[in-house]
């Protein structure tokens, strides 16, 4: 404080102060009207900006009070130097925490134009604000005075200790962002592992993935395992897939009359059950003279993995119906086994197979 008590310095200190947060509060109201503009347009760069403008400006207009009161009040000058050396550091901060969302949105957007609506990218938002945030730290100690070079020193140190310490950790984090990247993987695929769990992918965060299994459980893989095993994903390179279904037919069935069935059957269950490629052609192969059938295989497309077990499930009512109505025999399994030995070449059947 001044040497003697200035009342008019004083008041003049409260009226700078109070007219600047009379401006903060306009500005707080300014930028509001302002983000929701931006908000209720296409373009998302404006949305960052405005809410840039929003996070700084009331802060930045009560610390700029702050210090023309300051002055005003006349300080001495290790006090005024103090006073500069919080503001400033007040001021770091702030504007580092503002920085620090702004240039995580803009990672964001660009994940999300890169990989889609449905992308996770909590791992590189996280990644890009904490690096902010630490330089934005760092320069808020060299203001204060405090010098950064043995921080760093120690830091790298320190770094090199924690690397090694938590191995695990960090081979998922870079799994994780690796994963992210290379988009492998995205939230909403379906996806099965050689190690056996399959499911829909709900989360990939710095250190796990989810997925929720068809019976609605939830697993958690590590990121790591993405590298080291061999993964299937039911949503690459398109999300639409074929549904491949095993059927057979006994030996004396007329084959063109049952690829016309099978077909019939096939075009009726794909416009009619949702989930199934409309425009799709049922496709039938014959393929294998079995034991005691020819073996074939029907083909249908379904829009995603999970509509594959009610497509199956009506198909397989409807031929098995339509068969019985044809006459076409789906035959069980038979073994003819001859008598050599006392039984005057006999033969005898048993079925089925495993008899």
């Amino acid at each position: 404080m001044p040497e003697s008590l200035d009342w008019g310095r004083i008041i003049a200190a409260a009226v700078v102060f109070a007219v600047a947060l009379a401006v903060a509060v306009v500005l707080r109201i300014l930028s509001g009207r302002l983000n929701k503009r931006a908000v209720d347009s296409r373009w998302a760069w404006d949305d960052l900006a405005a809410k840039l403008l929003h996070d700084l400006a009331v802060p930045l207009a009560l610390l700029g009070g702050a210090w023309i009161a300051a002055n005003v009040l006349d300080l001495k000058p290790g006090s005024l130097s103090v006073t500069a050396r919080v503001l400033t550091a007040l001021t770091i901060v702030i504007v580092s925490l503002a920085c620090a969302r702004l240039i995580a949105g803009i990672v964001t957007s660009i994940a999300l134009a890169r990989q889609g609506v449905a992308a996770n990218v909590t791992i590189f938002a996280n990644i890009t604000r904490v690096v902010v945030l630490g330089i934005g730290m760092l320069v808020m100690l060299q203001s204060l005075g405090v010098s950064i070079t043995p921080l760093l020193g120690a830091l790298g140190v320190g770094g090199l200790a924690v690397a090694l310490a938590l191995q695990d950790t960090l081979a998922n984090l870079f799994a994780g962002v690796h994963v992210l990247a290379s988009k492998t993987i995205e939230p909403g695929d379906y996806i099965r592992l050689s190690s056996g769990q399959e499911g829909y992918v709900v989360d990939i965060n710095w250190r796990n993935t989810s997925i929720r299994t068809l019976s609605d459980n939830v697993e958690v893989i590590p990121n790591q395992r993405f590298s080291d095993t061999i993964l299937t994903n039911y949503h690459r390179p398109a999300q639409d897939m074929s549904l491949l279904i095993q059927a057979k037919v006994a030996y004396g069935s007329d084959l063109e009359h049952v690829e016309k069935v099978v077909v019939e059957i096939g075009t009726e269950v794909m416009n009619e059950i949702e989930g199934a490629v409309k425009e799709h052609e049922t496709l039938v192969r014959f393929h294998t003279f079995a034991d005691s059938a020819i073996n074939f295989t029907v083909i249908l497309r379904i829009t995603e993995f999970g509509e594959q077990f009610r497509l199956k499930h009506e198909f397989v009512k409807r031929l098995h119906r339509r068969f019985q109505i044809e006459g076409i025999e789906i035959p069980l399994p038979a073994r003819r086994v001859l008598l050599a030995e006392g039984s005057n070449g006999h033969t005898l059947d048993l079925a089925p197979a495993d008899h």
